[in-house]
């Protein structure tokens, strides 16, 4: 069984890492990156006090929600963003703070990805210019088909991550469920469910903008002709056949319209067997790169690799059991490279 770790150069592969796979002790590499993918202009050269109110702002509105952005005890420039909501400084005052105090550690510290660098998207030019220089990395990744999702996954990376250091947990063991109906994952705190992001958005860190099954382009936008579907690897009706957990996340991929449900498309079919092992890989991608849902996809499939493939085959051997094997799916094209 091939080893999920995905070590091509792609500059896509090289942002989800830095989004996804950092160690962060602040959001601020989340809004840093929002204000990046946000930006409307092709120049090259960012000023400074340019990005720095809209990267104010993207921490001002979590923090309305969610007040815990740093796992240290304190911030000054959270506590100036924090007063800005509460209309006790102004925009200029924002900026002016945030310029003075916004980006001290996060530029620095954002191509940084497990003690390694990966290539970088921008220059720092503060000490000659006050301002950024974009390399020809973040004009290579504007050009990519899937370029507009990149933004929705920064917000549900930034949720997830929120909400545990909120809850006082590491964000790699927060407990995360699913609620089928309105594609969202939540927890429950004290007995209270907490939503927290929507499920197309996380599971798309690994899929890259693509179908699960046969690679074409997605979008986890809704209302596009291409927004993708919440698919269940394993059917949903075979819960009345007695399998368990199949709305949990290790379960849920996401599908084109076509290879779900459309002319020849999967419906109630078990996928081929080749694609047990794109599933082993994905739900591993998760677990080896410390994402929040680490922790829930080793409660529902298993601690240990052994325990993952066992728990994997003995599912496929259940449903193949319930589903004739002449049912087995395959979608009819194929569009690029495995996952």
């Amino acid at each position: 069984m091939k080893r999920f770790i995905d070590k091509s150069s792609t500059i896509d592969t090289f942002w989800r890492s830095i989004i996804l796979l950092g160690n962060n002790v602040a959001s601020y590499k989340f809004a840093l990156g929002k204000t990046l993918i946000n930006l409307s202009n092709t120049n090259t050269e960012i000023k400074i006090d340019t990005i720095a109110l809209p990267f104010a702002k993207h921490v001002c509105e979590h923090l309305k929600t969610n007040p815990k952005q740093i796992t240290s005890k304190s911030s000054q420039f959270l506590d100036y963003c924090s007063q800005f909501n509460k209309d006790e400084i102004t925009e200029d005052q924002l900026k002016e703070k945030t310029i003075q105090l916004g980006f001290n550690n996060v530029i620095d510290a954002f191509h940084n990805v497990r003690k390694s660098e990966v290539p970088r998207f921008f220059e720092d030019q503060r000490q000659a210019n006050k301002s950024i220089v974009l390399t020809d990395n973040f004009f290579k990744l504007k050009e990519i088909d899937r370029y507009q999702n990149l933004q929705y996954e920064i917000e549900s990376r930034w949720r997830l991550w929120e909400t545990a250091i909120s809850m006082k947990i590491s964000p790699n063991l927060l407990q995360i469920h699913t609620d089928e109906d309105h594609e969202t994952l939540f927890i429950i705190d004290e007995h209270k469910r907490i939503d927290v992001t929507s499920s197309r958005n996380s599971l798309n860190g690994y899929q890259k903008g693509k179908c699960f099954y046969c690679r074409k382009d997605i979008s986890i936008e809704s209302g596009h002709e291409n927004s993708c579907d919440v698919d269940h690897f394993f059917p949903h009706m075979l819960l009345n056949y007695g399998l368990k957990g199949l709305n949990q996340v290790w379960n849920l991929v996401l599908s084109c319209k076509e290879c779900n449900r459309g002319g020849a498309g999967k419906f109630e079919r078990i996928p081929d067997i080749s694609f047990l092992d794109q599933l082993y890989d994905r739900n591993n991608y998760f677990i080896e790169s410390h994402h929040p849902l680490r922790e829930t996809i080793i409660n529902q499939t298993g601690n240990s690799e052994e325990d993952r493939i066992s728990f994997l085959q003995s599912t496929y051997d259940q449903a193949s059991s319930n589903i004739p094997s002449q049912m087995k799916w395959k979608p009819n094209e194929f569009y690029g490279e495995q996952l």
